[in-house]
């Protein structure tokens, strides 16, 4: 998995040292972007997704019964990264019922916050109802959001499949997840359900249990030992019976490293394609003023996407920049970001030699436009569109259009359980 695990190691150890960081609310500065080491982790069950809005809810998994819990709002930072299938993502790409890994920190802006800002110390609180403490944590604004195997090759980990016990194409597997070169860090074993519907990748190959039964490798019935076989799964969660109020439910098994590597191609083309549609996000940095309208503005692109979309910022190509809003969407204009979007050419793309924080591309553009329009100022969020990028329209629940309300979007969606 060296391909894959490539843009994950940066993280690395910025994840290891956040799993042994303490818990102080860590509130993130505007115009820095903060350190994942400083974020709190938890992890859940994806219930609800408001794409356009990056923003959705997450029934947190706590040390109660997991299906009492509440869903808990959550909003992507605007420097946000969703990594799926162990590649980039989008929140539209992630089906519901996924569980998911979190890094979240306290609002940036509480007055500004897309979803309900809680008591900074809201994960110590007792939920009651047989549903115990950190469900609700009020760091819900997210850097880093990541399904199972994205978690695992990040860290370096795999799971390690210690026995199966199998009926009517359905059991439980025990499994831990642990270090994929071995050594410390071993987890308690974890027995998770499987089914019929558990799809099961082996190379270029799409197995079902059936086809695994039929060659052997699994019994038809009873119990077998694994022997510890290293493999990546996804995980979702389903209603358990037999009163276990918090077992989690295998979605699929990658078998193999060609089979994970398939998966984050596929995943990495259908992102591309969204970016290269809705344009890159970035920070302003600083804008430099000129006469009548024209300037110069420098901006960091957000991290977290494929290197074939930065390597198509090049300078002396034209570019188009435009004003949006922490949501990403952008806000000036009737019908599409490029109503109103500056034009000029690209004076200079630089790259940051020390390793870029999470959230940071560390690649800076230079750009210079004869009409700067209002939105685009020192520590706001623009979108930025390179001339061989297609310009296409986009939906109208992706943009605020003229209407002030949709802004800053209230988070009166959100139940008040």
């Amino acid at each position: 998995m060296n391909r894959i695990l490539v843009p994950c190691l940066s993280f690395l150890l910025l994840g290891l040292c956040a799993a042994m960081a303490g818990e102080e609310p860590f509130r993130p500065e505007p115009g820095k972007f903060p350190p994942l080491e400083k974020a709190h982790a938890y992890r859940g069950e994806l219930i609800f997704v408001d794409h356009a809005n990056r923003r959705g809810s997450i029934r947190v998994q706590g040390n109660g019964k997991f299906f009492r819990n509440d869903p808990h709002p959550f909003a992507m930072l605007p420097y946000g990264i969703v990594r799926y299938h162990g590649a980039p993502a989008d929140l539209r790409d992630i089906p519901l019922g996924t569980v998911l890994h979190v890094r979240g920190f306290l609002p940036p802006d509480p007055k500004i916050s897309t979803v309900p800002v809680l008591p900074v110390d809201n994960k110590e609180n007792d939920a009651n109802h047989n549903r115990g403490a950190g469900i609700f944590p009020a760091e819900n604004h997210v850097l880093l959001l990541e399904d199972e195997p994205s978690h695992c090759l990040r860290q370096g980990k795999v799971w390690k499949l210690k026995q199966l016990e199998l009926k009517d194409q359905q059991g439980t597997i025990i499994a831990s997840r642990e270090f994929k070169a071995g050594g410390a860090g071993k987890t308690d074993e974890e027995s998770m359900t499987f089914d019929a519907a558990t799809r099961i990748w082996r190379g270029r190959e799409r197995l079902g249990v059936s086809d695994l039964i039929d060659e052997g490798i699994w019994p038809a019935s009873g119990k077998e030992s694994l022997e510890g076989q290293s493999v990546l799964l996804g995980v979702t969660w389903k209603p358990t019976p037999d009163g276990v109020f918090t077992r989690f439910h295998i979605s699929d098994i990658w078998l193999d490293d060609a089979a994970m590597e398939r998966a984050a191609q596929n995943q990495t083309e259908t992102h591309k394609a969204f970016i290269r549609s809705r344009w890159m996000p970035a920070r302003v940095d600083a804008v430099e003023y000129g006469k009548f309208g024209n300037a110069t503005v420098t901006a960091t692109l957000f991290g977290g996407m494929d290197d074939s979309l930065y390597a198509d910022f090049k300078k002396g190509d034209s570019a188009l920049m435009t004003a949006v809003e922490s949501t990403l969407k952008h806000n000036h204009g009737a019908y599409g970001p490029a109503h109103m979007a500056c034009k000029g050419p690209i004076l200079d793309v630089t790259k940051t030699e020390s390793e870029a924080p999470p959230g940071s591309s560390g690649i800076q553009i230079q750009f210079q436009t004869d009409l700067i329009i209002e939105g685009i100022r020192p520590g706001r969020v623009v979108r930025v569109r390179p001339g061989s990028w297609p310009q296409v329209q986009i939906p109208r629940e992706e943009y605020v259009g003229d209407s002030i309300d949709a802004r800053f979007p209230t988070p009166a969606i959100f139940p008040k359980y």
